[in-house]
C-alpha cells in the first residue's frame, strides 16, 4: 500500500465515523424538528383537531427530553478529559540536539514537526494528541518553509502537531543513528495526524472514550449515578458503532506512516529493530529483577535507564546471540543528545516507580532514592535481614524453639539452625507402635508434652524430641490444603509459609495507603522535570509489574534470606547485585548460584541434607546467631 492509498483508507473510515457522529446528532434533532412543525401549524390553522392535539403534547415533551439527552452527552463528550499517557516532559532547552534531529527527519519526511518532545519509562514510542484543554495548550510548532504547511488545509481549522512520546530506555541503549531510524515511522504519522477529517474523528473517537470512563466513575449520589448510567449507555453505543471504522483508520495511518518512512535509513532500521526487542527484554528484567525489591523496601533506583545498559552489557557477555552488541557502546549514544541526562534518567526513574509499584510523586522519609552503588548495602542486606526477622517472628508465633547447637542451653538467638530444624521432616518415633494405624488422629501428636527442660546436646535432641514441639497452629483465612501453590511441600512448609504470607498481607494492609506528601524542595524538582501530572494517579499502580507472590515464593524468599544472613555474619560474605537476577550473595567475591535447589528441597521434602552439606562446604555455621533490623 503506498503513502498516499494509505492517507485515502484512512480518511474514507475517518468520514465513516463523522458520518455516524452526524447520523447520531440527526436523531437527536428529528423529534424537535417534528414537534416545532406541529407547534407551528397551530396559528396557520393546519393540524388541527384532537388526534393533532394529542400527537402534538406528547412529542413536544418528548422531544425536549431527547434534546436534554443529547445535549447531555454533546457536554460529558466535550469536557470529559481524554486519557493521557504518564510522561515525562522534555522541553527544547533541555534536548536541542534531540529536538534538532527530530526537526531534521520531519524534513526529510516532508511532515509536520511533532510539537513536543516526552518520554515514557516504556519501550515504545508513538504520537499522542494533547490538544484538549484540560491538557493545556500545546507548544506552537515552528515553521520551516513550505515543511511546516504540509498537510494542512487552509478552509479548515489549523490541527496542532502531536506530541512525540519516546521510550526512554531507548535513549540510553540505541545510538543516535538507531534512534533515528526507529523514530522515522512515528514521526512520518504526523502527516496524516494533521489532515482534518482524521483528527476530528480522532478527537470524536477520544471524547466517546474520556466519556465512558467519566460516567463509570461511582463517586456520585444516587440521582447522579442514574443519570449518568443512561449518559454513559449512549456514548458506549456510539462507541461501538464506530469502534470498526476507528481501528481502520488507524491502521491507514500506520500503512501510510510506514510507506513514508522506507525512504529513511531503511536500513538501519532493521538493525534497530533488533535494538528494540532487545532493550525491552533488559528494560523488563530489569524492573522485575532489580527495581522491584527496592521498591519494596520504600528506596527506587534514580538511574533506571542507565541500569538497562549495565544489564544489556551484561546480558551480551552471557549469551552468545548479544555477541556484537557491546560493540556498538563505542559509538554516540542517544542520551547525549540531552542536555542533563542524569536529571532526565531521575525523572524518568521515579515515574517508572510510581507506574509499576504505586509510589509517591517526590521522595520522604520512607521514599528515597538510591544509587547503584549504595543498592547491595542499601536495598540487598536490609531486605535479606528484614525477610529474617519476619520469619523468626512467625516461628516466634508458631511456639517454635530455638535451633540446635546454640551457643549456650536455651539461647533464643535467631538462628538457621532453628529454621532447619523447624522445617526438618520429623523421622520415625521409637516411642511409637512399630505397625501404627495408617489412619491415625491428626491431634494425637499433641498429647505428648513437650520436653520440660532442653537437652544436654545443645538443643538437637532426638527425633522423638523434636517431634514433641508444639504443633503450628492454624492460620485463620489460610488453609494450607486449599492453596494449590503449597501442594507438594510437607504440613510445616505450608503452615508456615501460610503464617508468612498472613504476616506480609497484614503488613502491607498496615502501611499508608495514600501517597506521603513529597517535600517543597522535591515537589520543586519534580515539577522541573515535567512531572505534575495531569493523567489520573487515583489508581497506582496503573501497570503492576508482577501478581502477588505465592506462599511457596515467599518462604523460600525468607528461607534465602536467612542462609545469606547466616553468611554475611559467620562467613563474612557481601551482598551484591546481579543486573539480569537481582540481589545476589557473593562469596569470595564470586555470585552463589546453586542454593535456590537446596532451599526447594527443604521446602518439598522436608530434608536438609542437601542445604546442610552447602551449608558445610561454604563453612557456613547454622547454630550461630545472625543480625537482624
Amino acid at each position: 500500500m503506498s503513502s498516499e492509498a494509505g492517507v485515502q483508507t484512512a480518511r474514507s473510515r475517518a468520514l465513516a465515523v463523522l458520518r455516524l457522529r452526524g447520523r447520531a446528532l440527526a436523531v437527536a434533532l428529528l423529534p424537535a424538528a417534528v414537534a416545532v412543525i406541529l407547534l407551528v401549524g397551530v396559528p396557520t390553522g393546519h393540524f388541527t383537531g384532537t388526534g393533532w392535539d394529542i400527537a402534538r403534547w406528547t412529542l413536544t415533551p418528548l422531544a425536549a427530553l431527547v434534546l436534554l439527552t443529547a445535549a447531555g452527552v454533546a457536554l460529558v463528550v466535550a469536557r470529559a478529559r481524554p486519557a493521557m499517557s504518564p510522561t515525562v516532559a522534555i522541553a527544547e532547552e533541555a534536548a536541542p540536539d534531540l529536538y534538532r534531529m527530530v526537526r531534521d527527519l520531519a524534513d526529510r519526511l516532508a511532515v509536520p514537526v511533532p510539537s513536543a518532545i516526552a518520554l515514557t519509562p516504556d519501550c515504545d514510542s508513538w504520537l499522542e494528541d494533547r490538544t484538549h484543554p484540560a491538557h493545556g495548550r500545546p507548544p506552537p510548532a515552528e515553521e520551516h518553509g513550505d515543511i511546516a504547511d504540509a498537510g494542512r488545509y487552509p478552509h479548515r481549522r489549523a490541527v496542532a502537531a502531536p506530541v512525540l512520546v519516546i521510550g526512554s530506555p531507548f535513549l540510553w541503549w540505541m545510538r543516535v543513528g538507531e534512534l533515528r531510524a526507529v523514530l522515522a515511522p512515528v514521526v512520518a504519522g504526523t502527516g496524516p495526524s494533521a489532515h482534518p477529517d482524521i483528527a476530528a474523528a480522532r478527537r470524536f473517537v477520544r471524547g466517546l472514550d474520556a466519556a465512558v470512563a467519566v460516567t463509570s466513575e461511582h463517586r456520585r449520589g444516587p440521582v447522579f449515578r442514574t443519570v449518568f448510567a443512561g449518559l454513559g449507555w449512549i456514548a458506549r453505543v456510539l462507541l461501538r458503532s464506530c469502534r470498526v471504522h476507528a481501528a481502520e483508520m488507524e491502521r491507514g495511518v500506520a500503512a501510510a506512516a510506514a510507506e513514508r518512512a522506507q525512504a529513511v535509513d531503511y536500513g538501519l532500521r532493521i538493525v534497530a529493530q533488533e535494538q528494540v526487542g532487545l532493550a525491552y527484554a533488559g528494560w523488563d528484567r530489569l524492573l522485575t529483577r532489580v527495581a522491584l525489591p527496592a521498591w519494596r523496601m520504600g528506596r527506587w533506583p534514580s538511574r533506571l535507564n542507565a541500569g538497562v545498559v549495565a544489564a544489556l552489557t551484561e546480558l551480551s557477555r552471557r549469551d552468545r546471540l548479544a555477541e556484537g552488541f557491546a560493540s556498538r557502546l563505542g559509538e554516540r549514544p542517544a542520551c547525549d543528545l540531552l542536555e542533563e541526562p542524569g536529571t532526565v534518567d531521575e525523572a524518568t526513574s521515579l515515574l517508572a516507580a510510581r507506574l509499576f509499584h504505586g509510589g509517591p510523586a517526590g521522595s520522604g522519609p520512607d521514599w528515597s532514592p538510591v544509587h547503584w552503588g549504595d543498592y547491595p548495602e542499601e536495598v540487598v542486606d536490609r531486605k535479606w535481614r528484614t525477610d529474617a526477622a519476619r520469619l523468626h517472628r512467625v516461628l516466634d508465633t508458631l511456639g517454635v524453639r530455638p535451633g540446635a547447637g546454640a551457643e549456650s542451653p536455651g539461647s533464643d538467638g535467631p538462628t538457621l539452625s532453628r529454621v532447619l530444624d523447624h522445617l526438618t521432616n520429623p523421622g520415625p518415633d521409637p516411642d511409637l507402635d512399630p505397625h501404627p494405624d495408617p489412619h491415625p488422629d491428626p491431634d494425637s501428636r499433641a498429647e505428648r508434652p513437650p520436653p520440660a527442660s532442653p537437652p544436654a546436646d545443645g538443643g538437637r535432641g532426638t527425633d522423638g524430641e523434636r517431634e514433641a514441639a508444639p504443633a503450628p497452629a492454624p492460620v485463620s483465612g489460610a488453609d494450607p490444603d486449599d492453596d494449590e501453590d503449597l501442594v507438594g511441600t510437607t504440613p510445616r512448609s505450608a503452615a508456615l509459609a501460610a503464617r508468612i504470607s498472613a504476616e506480609v498481607a497484614r503488613e502491607g494492609a498496615a502501611a499508608p495507603t495514600a501517597p506521603t506528601a513529597p517535600t517543597a524542595a522535591s515537589a520543586a524538582s519534580a515539577a522541573s522535570a515535567g512531572l505534575a501530572s495531569p493523567w489520573d494517579d487515583r489508581a497506582l499502580p496503573l501497570l503492576p509489574l508482577q501478581p502477588p507472590r505465592t506462599g511457596r515464593e515467599l518462604l523460600a524468599d525468607h528461607i534465602t534470606a536467612m542462609v545469606c544472613c547466616a553468611a554475611m555474619d559467620t562467613l563474612g560474605a557481601t551482598p551484591g547485585l546481579d543486573w539480569l537476577d537481582g540481589p545476589a550473595l557473593l562469596v569470595g567475591g564470586v555470585r552463589v548460584t546453586d542454593l535456590p535447589a537446596q532451599v526447594m528441597m527443604l521446602i518439598e521434602d522436608g530434608d536438609p541434607t542437601a542445604l546442610r552439606l552447602w551449608l558445610a562446604r561454604q563453612g557456613i555455621r547454622p547454630e550461630k546467631p545472625v543480625r537482624l533490623v
